[in-house]
């Protein structure tokens, strides 16, 4: 493969275009696989491999000194958002990272109305058509720590949004995985180093990434790759949410 098809739906399986897999009613997450096909799949990691690795940005925000340091009550532990990953933020133009998934065809798909309409079908909301787009990649030892994508201060957010993630992870990973928070507490893990594996998160709530874990012998090659959009609701979502 050379370029992405310009469809988001051309990476699907048969059960992929036509999925049944939806958020329940006040669910969180949902996990599936087998909804995109598995040579399309394989093909596309290997074009994104290829391509991309030399424009990502590396985020690295450790746990600070002053979590321990700080602190003045015994018990009164505070943790900040943690992440070691590298990213690319399809967003500006004038960036390489959008200009190499532009010229192999990521970002067309990734904005792509059949990847809207999987987002609406998989969350089970109506979404704006405008959304953000980012490729993230893990590899060994990476990992996003406990935060939950809360943003108050945002109008259009506060209430809720919809994550959609396509993981492809190259031969090397041997592990890493999701853990999500129910009732309050953190019980509930999935299994996201796939070949095709998609996520679907109504944001906000409680959860964390954990380090990647490679085969032996196979760190050099061991990627975790994820296409992500980010999507807010519709008017006709945010008018019925704000009825009595």
């Amino acid at each position: 493969m050379r370029q992405l098809p310009p469809e988001f739906a051309d990476l699907l399986s048969p059960k992929g275009l036509k999925p049944r897999a939806t958020l329940d009613a006040g669910a969180r997450f949902l996990s599936t696989t087998g909804l995109l096909d598995p040579r399309q799949a394989k093909a596309a990691l290997a074009l994104i491999d290829r391509t991309l690795r030399d424009v990502l940005t590396e985020m690295n925000d450790p746990i600070p000194e002053w979590t321990i340091t700080g602190m003045q009550d015994n018990y009164a532990e505070l943790l900040p958002k943690t992440v070691r990953v590298r990213t690319a933020m399809l967003e500006s133009r004038r960036s390489k990272a959008w200009q190499r998934a532009n010229d192999i065809g990521l970002y067309p798909m990734l904005r792509s109305q059949s990847f809207h309409a999987f987002a609406q079908t998989l969350s089970g909301y109506s979404l704006r058509r405008g959304w953000g787009t980012q490729v993230l990649c893990y590899l060994p030892g990476d990992y996003s720590g406990p935060h939950n994508d809360h943003h108050p201060e945002e109008a259009d957010a506060r209430n809720g949004y919809v994550d959609l993630h396509v993981t492809l992870c190259t031969d090397g990973v041997a592990d890493q995985r999701l853990i999500y928070a129910r009732d309050g507490h953190f019980t509930e893990s999935v299994d996201v180093a796939t070949l095709g594996g998609v996520t679907c998160y109504r944001l906000p709530f409680w959860h964390y990434t954990t380090p990647m874990i490679a085969k032996p012998k196979r760190a050099a090659s061991a990627r975790r790759w994820v296409l992500l959009g980010t999507f807010l609701d519709s008017a006709a979502t945010s008018a019925a949410k704000a009825k009595p």
